[in-house]
């Protein structure tokens, strides 16, 4: 009854306030999914075409980058325009950002990617929307329905930030409990296990390795959902296995990065993922790397922006229907657990917005846990790195870690990548 109250009154109630048409984005979506592939590419032809005249018109760095406004006879030809990397955009946001907006009119995120380097990233309104309209789709492919609960393994829960405000709209319409990566230890995961078997929620969502941890504290059939959702990192076919043994549900592994949003999605058929073809394009460069142009972002538009991750594109159509393009695999971002001195684990992938995004002058870092009371963060250092910056490093230490735990700085001119492809923000030598 709650559900159905919630997805028939409240969600319709609170975009019509809000002024929001996701909801009847989310409408036209699901229809238009199972549009042939020749229907979709032609569509994406439009929608870039579109973009690239927007983006010549109002956005400095590719009126002064690209020779003249290109108009693309077919998807391929987008392949002759250069590439954008996070060099570009690092420090020189405002080239990238359109004339045709009001900057303090617009969302900012702030992002340290794939890569650990910090980004700064502007959306409109309407590109928010639709963004927001292609993952409640593809989050509806893992089994849950828009009004269900949702039971959320990750850092930092965003509603807090909003204090009473932020607290009834998650509690009305959100629906959304938390086991918070940034701090967790045995009793706060089985706390959160008894809200599970006592709240059985519609959807439970995380990253792969928190969802891991969650299920082996479970006996399979405990806690069933209709669907769970593994994001932000990769998902390993062994904690595939064990998190599908616990909760007796198929997992839908999802990709995306915070400068784009959602990228890619598996279906039902856990098949591949489906591309996000109605929010971005993408290609692979040479070494397979993504390059994704955002189709719905008007006033930040990244066009060729290679962010990267391996991925691996497919040319087969999914078993279930849907004319959206496929994406074999990803290797992406990749972190492990810090282990603190006092027994509590944190969540690599959590740091990354909550402690990486903080230290001013930071190029590019990595955390590397060498015992449980020694860190090394490793930095490539910006102009703007100094004494401060390491005032803020031991400060966020002693405020993430605890006061036993050491750390060095270590500058160094680049963090490479492992020989997968992947790039690991933070190593541990002790977690399990």
């Amino acid at each position: 009854m709650l559900d159905s109250i919630n997805r028939q009154v409240l969600q319709p109630l609170a975009a019509w306030k809000n002024g929001s048409g996701h909801l009847r984005h989310l409408r036209n979506l699901k229809r238009t999914q199972y549009d042939s592939p020749a229907v979709i590419r032609a569509r994406q032809l439009i929608a870039l075409n579109a973009i690239l005249r927007h983006a010549y018109a109002t956005v400095p760095h590719y009126r002064e980058t690209w020779s003249c406004e290109p108009h693309l006879k077919s998807l391929g030809d987008l392949k002759h325009l250069p590439i954008v990397t996070k060099q570009d955009l690092r420090g020189n946001e405002d080239r990238f950002l359109s004339a045709s907006f009001d900057k303090s009119q617009l969302l900012v995120k702030r992002t340290s990617g794939s890569t650990g380097v910090p980004l700064t990233i502007y959306l409109d309104e309407p590109g928010k929307q639709l963004k927001y309209a292609t993952t409640l789709r593809s989050d509806e492919w893992s089994g849950w329905r828009l009004g269900q609960r949702v039971a959320k393994v990750w850092g930092n829960p965003e509603y807090r930030q909003f204090g009473l405000r932020g607290r009834l709209r998650n509690a009305l319409l959100e629906r959304a409990v938390y086991l918070d990566t940034l701090h967790l230890t045995d009793a706060r995961i089985d706390a959160f296990v008894k809200i599970l078997k006592k709240h059985p929620p519609g959807l439970i969502f995380g990253h792969a390795h928190s969802l891991y941890l969650v299920a082996e504290r479970l006996k399979p059939g405990e806690v069933t959902p209709n669907g769970i959702i593994s994001t932000a990192m990769p998902l390993h076919a062994w904690q595939r296995t064990v998190i599908e043994r616990a909760f007796n549900t198929k997992v839908t592994d999802r990709y995306g990065c915070e400068e784009v949003s959602l990228i890619a999605s598996e279906c039902e058929a856990h098949n591949g993922l489906h591309i996000n073809a109605d929010s971005v394009y993408v290609e692979a460069d040479a070494d397979s790397r993504l390059l994704v142009t955002d189709l719905t972002n008007r006033a930040m538009p990244l066009i060729r922006y290679r962010n990267g991750d391996v991925i691996t594109l497919s040319e087969r159509q999914c078993p279930c229907g849907r004319g959206l393009p496929m994406m074999e695999s990803v290797m992406g971002r990749d972190a492990d657990f810090v282990v603190t001195p006092s027994g509590s684990m944190i969540s690599g992938i959590s740091l990354t917005e909550n402690f990486a995004l903080k230290v001013a002058g930071t190029a590019q870092m990595q955390i590397v846990q060498e015992t449980v009371h020694h860190l090394r963060i490793r930095i490539v250092p910006a102009r703007e790195f100094n004494d401060s910056s390491r005032r803020q490093i031991a400060s966020l230490v002693n405020e993430t870690f605890g006061s036993t735990m050491r750390h060095d700085v270590e500058l160094i001119d680049a963090i490479p990548q492992e020989a997968s492809g992947k790039y690991r923000f933070c190593v541990s030598k002790v977690a399990r």
